[in-house]
């Protein structure tokens, strides 16, 4: 097995469970954002502003590339990520794609406080995160290899993955 990437919806846990993962299972940590912010050398907010959301989207199929050719990774990819077919593609048969799947009370309770996502600081948040969640589980899920809920604690969850992809 080369990595483990892990997709789903903003506040599934990507990050967290990932973090938690890679630790139990000798593995490097990389949040495909923090990633590409680091490379840019700016936030995606900054490179939306800059480059518009097409300009992201391909900075960000590049790095899906970069990533798929390394080896040992867990990965929490951004939420939009798996939305495009090319970048499934950069993973699929390679990497092993883990959808998180948490359902949608459960993410707006979790990012009920949340200052950092500019979806979350509309009037309309809750139409439009439900809206979205909607368009894009279904999306997720044809991008999985492996579904895994992701309601649990964050250690469960990385345990509840490993078990189902069989990490040791």
């Amino acid at each position: 097995m080369n990595n483990v990437v892990l997709c789903g919806f903003m506040g599934c846990g990507k990050s967290t469970v990932g973090k938690n993962l890679a630790r139990k299972t000798g593995r490097k940590f990389i949040d495909m954002d923090v990633y590409i912010e680091n490379k840019q050398d700016m936030t995606v907010s900054e490179i939306f502003d800059k480059y518009g959301e097409q300009g992201f989207r391909d900075i960000e199929h590049e790095v899906c590339k970069e990533l798929a050719g390394m080896s040992n990774l867990v990965i929490a990819s951004g939420g939009g990520a798996f939305t495009f077919d090319r970048n499934v593609k950069a993973f699929k048969g390679k990497d092993t794609i883990v959808f998180l799947d948490v359902p949608l009370r459960v993410i707006k309770q979790r990012l009920k406080n949340d200052t950092r996502r500019p979806l979350l600081q509309r009037p309309d948040k809750d139409r439009v995160m439900e809206e979205l969640y909607n368009k894009r589980l279904p999306v997720y899920r044809a991008a999985a290899d492996i579904v895994v809920k992701g309601e649990n604690t964050p250690l469960k969850t990385a345990f509840g993955i490993i078990n189902a992809v069989k990490l040791k």
